[in-house]
């Protein structure tokens, strides 16, 4: 679904790579989790996923399409989903009507939006009677399930998250990584969470941890389920 080929990043008048040769391909139907400290590279390789930036060398392919080629404002509106960890609702709109903005945005009609932004919201665990509430009338949880229904209203099967628990209690985080695991499961949604949160980790389909700008993975035994440390350094596609 979305791929990451030798990937390197350099700022401006930097003599070191920000992201150092980095390999992973990230699969539908798949949680995947970027763990690392901060300054390791995950912030800079997301904003490359979500087409902010652009490598320096190396390239980032989501089916099959080179992003070098794409109008990337286009890509950013159809083909990736963003969360992100301040929610950035709009506050004067209620629940349905944060959900409808893009859709309406991309030429949808009022009527079709709300119709499938109510489906959408009821999807994500937001009941009818709160359809129509202010963002500051919804806990930090509820914000961020419409956040998600938000982002899933473009129709994109890529969802990259930054940090999507970051403002949450331990409850509803654990129910926001729920949801996720259950789009990646059941939906075949490709989910990409850049994370300090090692129980998030914990319970993705596979870890790809980040060093000064390098890369390993770890991931789960296909029959058991188990997160095996494999410690491989990923100097070749994954």
């Amino acid at each position: 679904m979305l791929k990451i080929e030798n990937v390197c990043y350099r700022y401006k008048n930097n003599e070191k790579d920000v992201l150092n040769h980095i390999n992973a391909h990230f699969k539908e139907g798949k949680m995947s989790a970027i763990i690392g400290p901060s300054g390791s590279g995950k912030t800079t390789l997301l904003s490359i996923m979500a087409g902010l930036d652009v490598p320096t060398f190396g390239k980032v392919t989501i089916e099959g399409d080179d992003l070098a080629g794409l109008d990337l404002n286009k890509y950013r509106r159809e083909r990736i989903a963003m969360i992100f960890q301040a929610f950035h609702l709009f506050p004067l709109l209620t629940a349905v009507e944060n959900v409808c903005y893009p859709m309406e945005a991309s030429g949808r009609s009022r009527k079709d939006a709300t119709t499938r932004a109510k489906e959408l919201l009821n999807i994500v665990g937001i009941s009818d009677e709160k359809h129509k509430r202010y963002p500051a009338n919804l806990s930090g949880g509820e914000q961020q399930r419409v956040a998600i229904a938000r982002a899933l209203s473009t129709g994109a099967k890529v969802i990259l998250a930054d940090e999507p628990t970051g403002n949450l209690d331990e409850e509803n985080s654990q129910a926001v990584v729920s949801l996720l695991q259950s789009l990646a499961h059941d939906k075949g949604y490709a989910v990409v969470i850049v994370t300090h949160n090692l129980e998030i980790a914990d319970v993705s389909d596979a870890v790809f941890r980040m060093k000064d700008g390098k890369m390993t993975r770890r991931e789960a035994d296909v029959e058991t389920g188990i997160m095996a440390d494999l410690s491989q350094e990923l100097t070749q596609p994954v």
